[in-house]
């Protein structure tokens, strides 16, 4: 029986009837029959009052990361659109006029770095500075709930692609980090969750039974997001992650690179659940734009086993003693941070790149912390 989402129950509810809701969503927020939340909201006798959507836009429509959607206007729901990866982050008083509640419908891919949350985030505090109540609809992860991996985000590199001191991976839904966020971390919105039902945390999407939409235009399959945790540290060198490639985060490589010999060494490090096969591929956008790239493509052949950080560690690890003199870390600016490195926002401090900088052991470079985390984590499953 396929997993019933909160934005289904929600709906069936009547909580919403004769409610002005501001609704916080993208073109992946579709409940089990293929219906926008933007849908259900109106079905459900609620007055749709305005729509905001996360980065790449509330019709996901941006391909590039770092670029900014315009505040736009909702030509089916005479509602105006307003984008919070512009010149705000966070929904404004102006904005907030006349919503009487706010419901937030967000897809998310299990990975601190994915800004989605930290809109959520936002949006709760904007919620509580401003007395509306928010409901947070779950959604699954789509890479289990029970895998966590490091690092911990440290103090001090706090950023828009990290607030709050999680994991990489995380290992928990939307609504399992809004109370994480709200109660732990001292959000304090007034705050309602509307659980999953059906759905367990061993499961990834595909077990879900339900309709698969990217959320977001470089994350479009599941094998996408299950690289992703690891693979995303990638944006903080000059190697290509494969954006601007039908294989994004699972291609990898760069104009200097050798992928014959990468993939030998990478394969004879036996990581476990994964095969790297050698390939060539021409960016159509961002780095190496038009220029071929040699690398690899990374088969997930056990997904079970598979620690996406541990395998980029060692992605990293390679790539750098490959080509010293090619291989740099991309500077500022990124993701509205104009000083600290990329890959210390990403990494959630400096320990990565100065432990290969100084060509220390990167495995030595995780945080500590997980365990303390994973105890606090157990306070805020839902399921």
């Amino acid at each position: 029986m396929p997993v019933t989402l909160g934005l289904d129950s929600l709906g069936a509810s009547g909580r919403l009837s004769n409610q002005r809701v501001g609704l916080v969503s993208n073109l992946a927020s579709l409940d089990r029959h293929f219906q926008h939340a933007a849908k259900v909201v109106v079905n459900s006798g609620a007055r749709l009052t305005a729509l905001f959507g996360p980065q790449h836009g509330f019709t996901s429509d941006r391909q590039d990361n770092m670029v900014e959607t315009p505040h736009e206007h909702d030509e089916h729901h005479l509602v105006p659109v307003y984008s919070l990866y512009s010149e705000t982050r966070t929904p404004t008083t102006e904005m907030l006029n006349g919503i009487d509640l706010m419901v937030i419908d967000l897809p998310d891919i299990g990975t601190r770095v994915y800004t989605y949350a930290s809109t959520m985030a936002n949006c709760l505090r904007a919620c509580r500075e401003h007395g509306i109540p928010a409901i947070v609809t779950d959604r699954p992860n789509p890479i289990d709930g029970v895998t966590v991996e490091g690092p911990m985000l440290e103090s001090g590199w706090t950023s828009f692609v990290g607030q709050f001191p999680i994991p990489l991976r995380h290992g928990l839904t939307m609504g399992e980090l809004a109370e994480l966020f709200n109660s732990e971390f001292g959000v304090g919105a007034e705050l309602e969750i509307v659980p999953m039902t059906g759905w367990n945390r061993a499961m990834y999407f595909d077990n879900t039974g339900l309709p698969w939409v990217m959320p977001s235009p470089n994350l479009p399959t599941l094998e996408s997001l299950i690289v992703y945790p690891g693979m995303v540290l990638l944006e903080g060198t000059n190697l290509s992650e494969g954006r601007g490639t039908t294989r994004p985060f699972e291609l990898f490589g760069a104009p200097w690179l050798h992928g014959e010999q990468l993939a030998i060494h990478l394969n004879d490090l036996e990581l476990p659940g994964v095969r790297f096969r050698p390939t060539r591929f021409e960016p159509t956008f961002q780095k190496h734009a038009g220029t071929a790239c040699a690398g690899c493509q990374i088969h997930v052949v056990d997904r079970q086993r598979y620690g996406s950080v541990k395998t980029t560690l060692a992605i990293l690890d390679a790539c750098r003693k490959m080509a010293p003199d090619q291989f740099a870390w991309k500077e500022p600016p990124y993701e509205y941070e104009y000083e600290r490195m990329p890959i210390d926002l990403l990494w959630g401090s400096d320990r990565l790149r100065t432990y290969l900088d100084t060509s220390r052991s990167v495995a030595d470079a995780h945080a500590e912390g997980l365990d303390d985390f994973l105890k606090i984590r157990e306070r805020y499953l839902l399921y």
